[in-house]
C-alpha cells in the first residue's frame, strides 16, 4: 500500500538543511510504504499512489516521541494536587501512595488503565513513548509492571530505584541491595533501560551509581532522574556513566550544564512538572545556547505531571521556558529520539518510520500559537492512519 499525504503547507522534516534543524520544507508531500516513509518532496514532483491524502495547506510534523512517563500505576492523588496548589510543597514521598494503590490492583486493571493513556497519547499525537516501572517496588510488582509495558513498547525502563518503599523506610541500603539483586534478575528479560531517582528524599550518588552499574552490567542501558528538587550530582553521574539521558534539571549549576554540553547525553525537560508543582521553570534557552542537546517529554504520573498532551509541553516549552515553537518542536521529537538513541523516528526521511502528524493548522507554530486547542487532525503510525 503507497499513501502519498499532498499539498502540505509546511513540512517539518528534522532533517537539518543549512542553518535550519528542522529541515522545514513548503509546498511539500510525503510517500508512506508499509511501515516506512518511501520518499519526501514536493508536490509538484510528487510520485504515484494507491491513496492519496490532500493535506489541504496544513502542516505536518514527525510524531511526538515521548522519552519518559510512567504509565502503569493505579489510583489517584488529586488531593495532593490541591493541597500543592494552597502552597504545600512538593517531595518525592507521595510516590508511596501510589505504589500501595498499584500493588492492590490486578494485572487487567492496570492493563486497561494503560491502554487509555496510550490511546490518549495518540490522539495528541505522540507515537513513540517510553514506559517506567517505579510504583511496585517489590520484586514481583516491578517485574509486572515491566512485563505490561513491553506489551505495548520496545522502550521499557526498569525503575525500581523510584523511591525507597515503607517497609524499607530504616533500611535503604538494604532496598538497594534487593534492587541490584533479585528484583533486577527478575525484571532484566523485560527492560531496554535501567533509571534512578538520585535526590535527596530519594537515593544518594553512591546508591545511585551502584543500581546504575548493576543495570549495565546486566545489559540495561542508563538514564538518571536527577536535579528536580535541588542541585546534586546526578548530572555528573550521569555524563560519567554515558547516559542516554538525564531527565529533569530544574536546578543547574554551570559546571553540570557544560558536562552535559560536552558528552551525548540529553537533557529531557518536564514542562508540566513545573507547572503542576510550582517550581521554577528550567531556562532552556539558557541550555540550548550553551550547546545542551535537549528533548522535551510529559512525564505522565498521577503525582507531580498528570499530562499526556506533548502539545501542551511545547506550549509551555515556548511560553516559559524561552524556546522557540520550531526548538520545542524539535525537542518533543528529534529530542525524544535522541534521548532514546533512536534514529528511526523523530524525523521525516526515507527509511524512517511513517510516524506523521497533520495539524489543523497551517504552521507548527500553532502548537504553541493555540494552546489548549486540539490542532491534531490526523495520526499515522508505522504507516497506518489512526
Amino acid at each position: 500500500m503507497r499513501t502519498l499525504i499532498t499539498n502540505i503547507a509546511e513540512l517539518t522534516t528534522n532533517v537539518a538543511v543549512g542553518d535550519d534543524p528542522c529541515g522545514t520544507m513548503n509546498d511539500a508531500a510525503v510517500l508512506i510504504e508499509g511501515e516506512l516513509i518511501a520518499w519526501v518532496g514536493t508536490t509538484e514532483g510528487a510520485p504515484s499512489a494507491d491513496e492519496v491524502v490532500d493535506a489541504a495547506g496544513r502542516a505536518v510534523i514527525p510524531g511526538f516521541v515521548d522519552s519518559h512517563s510512567h504509565l502503569v500505576f493505579a489510583g489517584d492523588r488529586a488531593a495532593e494536587f490541591e493541597a500543592r496548589m494552597a502552597g504545600q510543597k512538593y517531595a518525592a514521598g507521595g510516590i508511596r501512595s501510589t505504589v500501595a494503590a498499584t500493588r492492590a490492583a490486578t494485572d487487567d486493571e492496570l492493563r486497561a488503565r494503560l491502554r487509555g493513556f496510550l490511546d490518549e497519547m495518540l490522539a495528541q499525537g505522540t507515537t513513540t513513548v517510553e514506559i517506567k516501572s517505579g510504583y511496585g517496588l517489590s520484586v514481583a510488582d516491578e517485574e509486572r509492571l515491566l512485563r505490561l509495558a513491553a506489551e505495548v513498547t520496545p522502550e521499557v525502563t526498569f525503575l525500581g530505584a523510584h523511591v525507597v518503599p515503607a517497609e524499607y523506610a530504616d533500611r535503604p541500603d538494604e532496598y538497594v541491595d534487593l534492587v541490584v539483586g533479585p528484583m533486577l534478575d527478575a525484571c532484566v528479560p523485560h527492560a531496554k533501560w535501567i533509571d534512578v531517582f538520585c535526590e535527596t528524599g530519594a537515593f544518594t550518588v553512591p546508591q545511585s551509581r551502584r543500581v546504575l552499574e548493576a543495570g549495565i552490567a546486566r545489559g540495561l542501558a542508563p538514564r538518571v532522574h536527577a536535579s528536580q528538587l535541588g542541585p546534586g550530582e546526578g548530572v555528573h553521574l550521569a555524563v560519567e556513566l554515558g547516559a542516554a539521558s538525564i531527565d529533569h534539571g530544574t536546578y543547574l549549576t554551570e559546571a553540570d550544564i557544560d558536562a552535559l554540553a560536552g558528552s551525548d547525553t540529553v537533557l529531557t525537560l518536564l514542562p508540566g512538572v513545573e507547572f503542576s508543582t510550582r517550581q521554577p521553570y528550567p531556562d532552556a534557552r539558557r541550555l540550548l545556547d550553551a550547546g545542551v542537546t535537549v528533548a522535551l517529554a510529559c512525564d505522565t504520573n498521577p503525582g507531580s505531571s498528570f499530562t499526556s498532551s506533548m502539545p501542551f509541553c511545547i506550549a509551555v516549552a515556548v511560553r516559559d521556558m524561552g524556546m522557540t515553537p520550531a526548538e520545542a518542536v524539535w525537542a518533543a521529537t528529534a529530542g525524544g529520539a535522541r534521548a532514546l538513541r533512536r534514529d528511526d523516528v523523530g524525523v521525516i526521511a526515507p527509511g524512517a518510520r511513517a510516524d506523521l502528524v497533520l495539524l489543523d493548522a497551517p504552521t507548527r507554530i500553532h502548537l504553541a500559537y493555540r494552546p489548549g486547542v486540539p490542532l491534531v487532525r490526523a495520526v499515522w503510525k508505522d504507516g497506518a492512519s489512526v
